[in-house]
């Protein structure tokens, strides 16, 4: 009885699990080519809106302070206020950001700040995107460039 049972159990051969394996394989590649493109993309847009936040800020700076942080000062004039270079005599209590971490892009990076700006009149700020190096292609930036 037992010798029956062996001889009627079918399984699958080798060549079998590898196929299954090779299918699963590639969906798994696709998948995940899928995801850290969708990744990268969420990022770049999460570093534009956190520009477009701190040209809120800045502007708020500005409006209390009549000038621009210096490029020396940096963003970090958002956090707390300044106390070299040209100080605020006005600044608003508690900064014009949350904390530090709001003046880093998505990739954990400090923004860089040029105030003038290097492309532009008033101020520039970069992130040097995905690929950690500044100059390149996927850099993000921003600039005032109206004359007011």
């Amino acid at each position: 009885m037992k010798k029956r049972l062996q001889m009627n159990q079918k399984g699958m051969t080798l060549i079998e699990i590898l196929i299954v394996l090779a299918i699963i394989s590639l969906i798994g590649t696709v998948v995940v080519t899928n995801v850290v493109s969708s990744m990268d993309q969420a990022n770049i847009d999460a570093t534009r809106t956190k520009i477009k936040s701190l040209e809120n800020a800045l502007l708020m700076f500005r409006k209390d302070a009549k000038f621009f942080p210096s490029t020396e000062q940096g963003l970090e004039a958002l956090v707390e206020k300044p106390s070299g270079g040209r100080v605020p005599k006005r600044y608003q209590r508690g900064g014009y950001v949350n904390s530090k971490n709001d003046i880093l892009d998505a990739w954990d990076m400090e923004f860089t700040y040029y105030s003038p700006g290097q492309n532009c009149p008033k101020y520039e700020i970069i992130s040097i995107g995905p690929d950690n190096s500044e100059g390149t292609e996927d850099d993000i930036s921003s600039c005032e460039a109206s004359e007011e």
